[in-house]
């Protein structure tokens, strides 16, 4: 994760560190924020958040899983948005003629956080692991939010994904274009991968840039005309 004490110093035990966090987080700050009569099942619905990092969320399916009102689901989400624990991604529209997924994206702010939270303990296992993907678009996404923040800005960001499975996993606004951001847990991309830019260029026209398909490798690559793959490291 990047919580600046761990990194600082790395001999701490990361387990008890983000679990003295989180029972930190939730008596004070969640009191603080909102009335929360049941602190065991806000931190259960802290697992069912952090398990689907990098995806559409659907607070319905979160209500359902956790026995609990969409109304409950919606006060304790905007808790976590408002302490800066999660982030919310939501899809791009335009004119084009197809219908939409009109549901947000939710982000784990912090990796470490997400690995503890969903039980992964060591960095062999989340990399192999069947949430590796999740892992990878999560770090990449925040990354990017983390590069415009720190130098004073608001970053403009958006998922695409239309109701046939057409997707581009992120879009950043920058000088009035639309940067396609395809990302990938691979250290071998292939164009293919970049399918998803192509048709995203091909509907918004020249609203659209050149895209980066960012993997975990240590190459950087043309994916066809309208895209780049680019590593990780120099995101």
């Amino acid at each position: 994760g990047a919580y600046p004490e761990l990194n600082a110093k790395p001999d701490l035990d990361s387990r008890l560190w983000y679990a003295s966090y989180i029972q930190t987080y939730l008596e004070r700050d969640v009191r603080t924020l909102r009335h929360v009569g049941d602190l065991t099942l806000f931190q259960n619905f802290l697992r069912a958040i952090a398990a689907r990092s990098a995806q559409i969320l659907s607070l319905s399916d979160v209500a359902r899983d956790l026995g609990i009102s969409v109304n409950s689901v919606k006060a304790w989400l905007s808790v976590l948005e408002a302490s800066h624990q999660v982030l919310i991604v939501r899809p791009y529209f335009a004119n084009i003629g197809k219908r939409l997924v009109k549901s947000p994206k939710i982000y784990l702010a912090d990796t470490g956080m997400l690995c503890h939270l969903v039980g992964l303990r060591d960095p062999e296992h989340a990399a192999a692991g069947p949430m590796a993907g999740q892992l990878f678009e999560t770090a990449v996404v925040m990354e990017v939010v983390k590069a415009y923040t720190n130098r004073g800005e608001e970053p403009v960001i958006y998922y695409w994904r239309t109701s046939t499975g057409e997707e581009v996993d992120l879009l950043v606004e920058h000088d009035g274009m639309l940067i396609p951001i395809e990302i990938k847990a691979t250290a071998t991309p292939r164009p293919e991968m970049a399918a998803g830019i192509a048709r995203l260029q091909e509907d918004l026209g020249a609203k659209a840039s050149s895209g980066y398909l960012i993997h975990s490798g240590d190459v950087r690559l043309p994916m066809g005309t309208g895209a780049t793959a680019l590593p990780f490291a120099e995101v």
